[in-house]
């Protein structure tokens, strides 16, 4: 009977480590957005990130996508400027699984867990983006979306990744205001 209760979290925990992007927002809450209408890129900012290049590309494609979508223009003299950033970390997961006789029914203290065990360990790196938007002008920012999830090496799936990461944190802007 405990196991048939330990399925649904099993499968919850399953369901939750697969999550993709987990994403913020910060933003000046004194700014009106409604103004904002061109965009162009902060290239002294976008230089400094320490990605490939084809990343790099893969991003800021990315971004103008969405920003078109939602209305902007690319300009040369824009009311805002995008800048982004990114870090990453390597995560390490160790899993110990063990099975084998004990006394009765349940969870509990095994004397004979030695014989069953098995331990997994899995590498992953994770990832995170911020995009910051700043007014061209006052050359202040006004708002920031961040995006954490693990990051794939995989070529064929890295387009698609990127654009979750930017889709997602860009789907926040801009705030609504409460």
């Amino acid at each position: 009977m405990k196991t048939l209760k330990l399925i649904p979290f099993l499968l919850l925990l399953t369901l939750t480590s697969c999550s993709t992007v987990t994403v913020y927002s910060d933003y000046d809450k004194t700014v009106d957005f409604t103004p904002y209408k061109t965009y162009a890129y902060f290239k002294p900012g976008i230089d400094k990130v320490e990605i490939s290049d084809l990343d790099k590309r893969r991003i800021l494609r990315a971004i103008d996508d969405q920003m078109q979508a939602k209305g902007f223009t690319k300009s040369d003299n824009p009311d805002l400027l995008v800048n982004i950033f990114t870090k990453s970390r390597e995560q390490v997961d160790v899993n110990q699984f063990t099975a084998g006789w004990g006394y009765g029914w349940g969870w509990g203290w095994n004397p004979y867990m030695m014989y069953g065990g098995q331990t997994t360990v899995s590498t992953s790196t994770e990832g995170t983006l911020y995009i910051d938007l700043i007014d061209a002008k006052k050359k202040e920012m006004i708002w920031q979306g961040e995006g954490i999830g693990t990051l794939t090496r995989n070529i064929d799936k890295k387009d698609e990744k990127i654009a979750e990461f930017v889709g997602k944190i860009l789907a926040q802007y801009p705030p609504v205001k409460k």
